[in-house]
Formats: structure tokens, C-alpha cells, sequence
């Protein structure tokens, strides 16, 4: 049971990316026949993701040390602190040849897996900077010193990054929300700058407009209160209210029947209180807002309710809230839209990093220009000295047609050339000299032929 009770604590749902709005798990079930049916032997408890970076590898590791009997009994009578101490985590020497075989391969798998990850982020950031303590971070759950083998430092890593990650979801979502609100409201202040006066004030008062008519809803009970349950019991199990029973409850919204409330089913619960305030439907209703209300109802009765911490309801933990003064007497409830999220201060420093940010933006984008400028000033420059160098060559080829066609070559491959004039002349004394009396070039004499060639050459050395 204490092994389930980890599986289920390290498997429980980060059910919202902030920036996406989500719909709630549906309750499918029979309301009006509710049994005590228990779990058949054996039988897989599908489990919703952690949402952590790891989850598919931690599945794995998990679905593999539960095939081995010894290390399954000595989870079973081990607590939770056992097992985030990593007292448990020397027990993996006394698995199974096949299990510590399994368990390698998934390591393997991982360890490439994560390297492929780095290797896609450096060609993304080249030359940006590059942050080693968060590519770092990427083997927090494993010892990479060693990527062939898992050994015990392996379990007692992943168990300790597992619970580190999923206790300080919560603190990582409200820091990221806050940025959200902070963003919007900066967006909004930089479009109303854009504005004349006129235009300025008709938008000031359509944003108290809607703020107040987001703020003109029904009451929202106290999530985990009496009143809240209630009303869940009554309107959607369809159950008479004065019939309302704690023990009843907790089965009917047990939804996998393993024995707990995890996270995702206890946010199942506030849907109609969340409906009092938001409407898909609406303008000024935000469902990111809507999503993170809910995620805080949970985090509260899970904080009221959930004694021992593992993110799981037991039905006695219930029992027990239930029983509570606070359960029965809460106090008020208070909405997103009834808090103040940032202050000034804070928006001003959000600010002030925005700012930072695009004017490293725009620097990096001055430099690429000129880069683009530089580049481009030096194809222009090569394609104006490859048009000059193809001038030379027309001009070249002109002078020669201009001055005589060249000879053939005679028997030994030397070219028989003539000086301009001379082969009609030599043409007509053919018969009265013979080919002994041809006269020399004059020493210093060059040829059109040998300055083009000369000329060629010089534009090849020196281009």
C-alpha cells in the first residue's frame, strides 16, 4: 500500500499550463449505486502525468522495480521517509539480474534522450549565451557520471528530484501567474501610451466597466466547506442534500476507486463554484484566472486535509475534516478578483526586465543588419570585379579578331602565327620565296596572342 501511495504521490496531475485553459475531469459515474467494490489483485491503476520533464522515465523506473517480488514486499512495509531518505534505494542491489538489466536499457535511454534535448538548445542559443546551470539541472534525476548503469544512487536521485519538483509546483505556478497578471497589465498601459486623451479615457472606463461586472457574481463557498460539498452533492450527484454523507461522498468522487482523493479528483469538485465567476462566454472573464482559482481551492483543502502530506485523501483524513469546526462554521472566501496580485513595485521591476530584454532584442538586431549590410557590400564588390574582369576578356577577344585570326598549329604543336598584312603578302610571293626565307620577328617584337594571354594571366594572379 505505501508503494501505491508513493506511485500515486509522484504521479499526481499538474493539470494546467498556465497560458491554456483547461476543461475539468467529468464525473462519470453511477451516482445512485455506489458500492464498496475493492481492487482486483494485480490490476493497473492508470495514473494521470506529472507534467515534470522526466515523468515518462519515472513510470518506467517504477513499472519495472514493482516486477520484482523482494523489492515489492520491502516497499510495502516501508514508510514515506523511508523512502525519501533513500534507505530504500540499497535494496536495488538484491533485485533481480533481469529487473537491473531492464533498468540499464531505461537509463541508456534517458541519458541520450536528455543529451539530444541539450544538443537541440545549444544550435538554438549558438552564440546568445549559454546558462551550464540549467543544462545541469537536466540530470538532477539520474547520475550522469555513469549513464550505462543504474545503480542505487539512481533510485534514491530520481525519488529525490521526483518530490523536490512536485512539492514546489505550487510556489513555481503562483510565480509564474503573477508574471501573467503583471504582463497583462503592462500590455494594457503600453496601448493606452498609443492613445490620445479622448480615446484614453473611454478605455479606462471600459476596463472598470468590466471589472465590476466581473466582480458582480453569486458568493463562492469555502472550498472543502460543508456548504461547498453540499452543493456538489445536490446538484451534480442529483442527491437529496439532506442525506448528504461524508463516507458516501468520498466513494461517489473516487472516480478510480483506488482508496484516495489524488488532486485531480478534488478539483473536480469546484466546477460549479468556479461557474459562478467564470464564463467562457464573457469578455472580462479570463480562463487562465479561472484555472488557477481552482488550482488554489485545491492546494487549500489539500492543506487543511491532507495530514500526512503525500498529496493524496485518504477516506479517514476526510472523515476527520469533516469533523472539523471549519468544516461547518469556514470563513469567507476570497476570489482572485478580491486580491491584490502585484504591487507597483513589483510591476515596475517586471517592467524595468522587459525593457532590459528588448533592448538586447534590438542591439542583436542592429548587429545582424550590419552584418546583413557588410555581407551585402561585399557581394556587390565581388560581382563588380567579376563584370570588370569579363570586360577585360570581351575587350581582349575584340583585339584579337580585330588584328588577324589565328593559325592553325603546325606538326609539332607550335602555333604558326603571322603578323597582320603578312599572310596575304607571303601569299603572293608563295612561289618566288620558299618557306626557308620567312622573316624573324624583331627581338622586342610581342604578340596581340602573347599580351592577351599575359593579361589573362595578371587577372588570375591578381584578381
Amino acid at each position: 500500500m505505501w508503494w501505491r501511495t508513493i506511485q500515486l504521490q509522484c504521479y499526481f496531475l499538474l493539470v494546467t499550463c498556465l497560458l491554456t485553459g483547461l476543461e475539468a475531469v467529468p464525473i462519470d459515474i453511477d451516482k445512485t449505486k455506489v458500492k464498496d467494490t475493492p481492487n482486483v489483485e494485480g490490476e493497473k491503476i492508470e495514473t494521470p502525468d506529472t507534467g515534470l520533464y522526466y515523468d515518462e522515465y519515472l513510470r518506467q523506473v517504477i513499472d519495472v522495480l514493482e516486477t520484482d517480488k523482494h523489492f515489492r514486499e520491502k516497499l510495502q512495509n516501508a514508510d514515506i521517509e523511508e523512502i525519501k531518505s533513500g534507505k530504500l534505494s540499497k535494496e536495488l542491489d538484491l533485485v533481480s539480474h533481469h529487473v537491473r538489466t531492464r533498468l540499464d536499457e531505461l537509463k541508456r535511454q534517458e541519458v541520450a534522450r536528455l543529451r539530444m534535448l541539450i544538443k537541440a538548445k545549444l544550435d538554438s542559443i549558438q552564440d546568445t549565451g549559454i546558462d551550464y546551470q540549467a543544462l545541469l539541472k537536466q540530470f538532477e534525476h539520474l547520475n550522469h557520471q555513469n549513464p550505462d548503469k543504474f545503480e542505487p544512487t539512481d533510485l534514491d536521485m530520481l525519488i529525490k528530484a521526483a518530490t523536490s519538483d512536485l512539492e514546489n509546483y505550487d510556489k513555481t505556478r503562483h510565480e509564474e501567474f503573477k508574471k501573467y497578471e503583471m504582463m497583462k497589465e503592462h500590455e494594457r498601459r503600453e496601448y493606452l501610451k498609443t492613445l490620445n486623451e479622448e480615446k484614453r479615457h473611454e478605455e479606462e472606463s471600459k476596463f472598470e466597466e468590466m471589472k465590476k461586472k466581473h466582480g458582480n457574481h453569486p458568493k463562492v463557498n469555502h472550498p472543502g466547506s460543508k456548504d461547498q460539498l453540499k452543493e456538489v452533492w445536490e446538484e451534480t450527484d442529483g442527491l437529496d442534500p439532506s442525506d448528504f454523507d461524508p463516507k458516501t461522498f468520498f466513494k461517489l468522487h473516487d472516480v478510480n476507486s483506488d482508496g484516495f482523493l489524488d488532486e485531480q479528483e478534488l478539483e473536480a469538485l469546484f466546477t460549479k463554484e468556479l461557474e459562478k465567476v467564470y464564463d467562457p462566454k464573457n469578455e472580462e472573464d479570463d480562463m487562465v484566472e479561472m484555472e488557477e482559482e481552482r488550482l488554489r481551492m485545491r492546494e487549500h483543502v489539500m492543506n487543511e486535509v491532507d495530514v500526512n502530506k503525500d498529496r493524496l485523501v485518504t477516506l479517514e483524513e476526510f472523515i476527520k475534516a469533516t469533523e472539523k469546526k471549519e468544516f461547518l462554521e469556514p470563513d469567507s472566501w476570497e476570489t482572485l478578483d478580491q486580491q491584490q496580485l502585484f504591487t507597483e513595485e513589483e510591476l515596475k521591476e517586471f517592467e524595468n526586465h522587459i525593457y532590459e530584454q528588448e533592448h538586447k532584442l534590438r542591439q542583436k538586431a542592429e548587429d545582424l543588419q550590419k552584418q546583413k549590410e557588410e555581407l551585402q557590400r561585399q557581394h556587390d564588390q565581388l560581382q563588380a570585379q567579376k563584370h570588370e574582369y569579363q570586360q577585360v576578356v570581351q575587350q581582349m577577344e575584340q583585339k584579337k579578331l580585330q588584328q588577324g585570326v589565328v593559325p592553325p598549329a603546325g606538326q609539332g604543336g607550335e602555333l604558326k602565327f603571322q603578323p597582320p598584312g603578312q599572310h596575304q603578302e607571303e601569299k603572293s610571293d608563295k612561289h618566288s620565296l620558299g618557306s626557308d626565307h620567312l622573316q624573324p620577328l624583331p627581338p622586342q617584337h610581342v604578340s596581340p596572342l602573347q599580351e592577351g594571354a599575359a593579361m589573362a594571366e595578371h587577372v588570375q594572379i591578381h584578381p
